[in-house]
């Protein structure tokens, strides 16, 4: 069994976007998913913006595989900040649900984090919900703690469900 990560390609386009709507439908089920899709969620990916992704220097696409199949992805950008330092933004990373645990997110984290190193990026942000606690868990395995926390406060909407 060979698990790995690679550089996305333009041909990934429609394995990216299954992979995408998956993460997508996990994640709008979780606590504060709703909320969370949103704001913070990646807008469905089409041919142009995975194409800007992938010519972009200042980001990435990376597909996780096992011996050679494709079964999980992550995209993160760089952002310049105020004082003029980078960060890098792990805005996804999905591995499907039958093959976690082998390595593919490692896999891809890893890739993540060594391209963000070799952009001279101060550190790398990524989301975590609180409902997510393998998540949570994941992140800190690979080194990603808590800098921050999110409160929220729901007010009472019609037809406002998160």
């Amino acid at each position: 069994m060979e698990v790995g990560a690679r550089r996305a390609e333009a041909t990934d386009l429609v394995v990216v976007v299954d992979l995408q709507r998956a993460g997508r439908a996990e994640l709008i089920e979780a606590k504060g998913g709703a909320l969370w899709a949103a704001r913070e969620a990646r807008p469905q990916l089409d041919p142009q913006t995975f194409d800007e992704l992938l010519a972009g220097d200042r980001s990435l696409v990376v597909v996780g595989q096992l011996d050679g199949v494709p079964f999980g992805y992550a995209v993160a950008t760089i952002e310049v900040l105020g004082d003029g330092s980078s960060l890098a933004v792990l805005s996804d990373v999905f591995v499907e649900a039958p093959v976690r645990g082998v390595g593919i997110g490692e896999e891809m984290v890893d890739a993540v984090i060594a391209w963000a190193t070799a952009a001279g990026c101060r550190g790398i942000d990524a989301i975590a919900l609180p409902g997510t606690r393998d998540t949570k868990n994941f992140f800190e395995r690979m080194g990603l703690v808590a800098r921050a926390i999110v409160v929220h406060r729901r007010l009472e909407r019609s037809g406002d469900d998160e």
